[in-house]
C-alpha cells in the first residue's frame, strides 16, 4: 500500500504532508530524514487502536508522483492488518462474526489478524480473501 505525500520546502529543512491522510504531517531537516520520517508518521497514523471504529482512508489511486509528490509505502506487518480491519468495518461487522466465518474457536485468534503480532497462514489469507472477496494480498504487501 502506498501513500502519497507532498513535500514542501522549508527555510530550515523540509516538510511533508499526506495527500489522503488528512493530519498526517512530518518533518525532517534533510531529504534523506523526511523520507524516514515519512514513513515512520505513515505507520504510526494508520496503526490505530484496536476498539477503534475511525478509519484511515486508503491510497487514492489516481494520484500521480511527481517533482514534489511521492509514494511512501506503508509497512506490510501494518498493512496487512490495517486491510483486514478496513474491511470488517466497512462490511459491518464484529470481530466476533469475522472470527465465526473464519471458523476460529475463539475470538483472540481472531483479533491477532487485527495486530502486528499476526503472521498468517496461507489457509488463513485464503479464508480472509472468502469473507471478503475484495481483500488482495498483493495491495497490502507492495513496497
Amino acid at each position: 500500500m502506498k501513500y502519497h505525500f507532498r513535500i514542501h520546502k522549508e527555510e530550515d529543512g523540509y516538510s511533508a504532508q499526506c495527500i489522503e491522510l488528512e493530519g498526517c504531517i512530518t518533518q525532517g531537516d534533510s531529504i534523506d530524514e523526511l523520507h524516514e520520517r515519512m514513513k515512520e508518521a505513515l505507520n504510526l497514523y494508520v496503526r490505530e487502536p484496536a476498539d477503534s471504529e475511525d478509519l484511515a482512508a486508503l491510497p487514492d489511486d489516481s494520484i500521480r508522483k511527481s517533482k514534489n509528490v511521492v509514494e511512501v509505502a506503508l509497512d506490510p506487518e501494518i498493512a496487512f492488518p490495517f486491510l483486514v480491519r478496513y474491511y470488517r468495518i466497512k462490511h459491518r461487522m464484529t470481530q466476533k462474526e469475522v472470527a465465526d466465518l473464519l471458523g476460529f474457536d475463539r475470538i483472540y485468534s481472531y483479533q491477532r489478524l487485527e495486530s502486528r503480532r499476526c503472521n498468517p497462514t496461507l489457509k488463513i489469507i485464503s479464508m480472509i480473501k472468502k469473507v471478503f472477496p475484495e481483500f488482495s494480498i498483493d495491495y497490502a504487501v507492495s513496497c
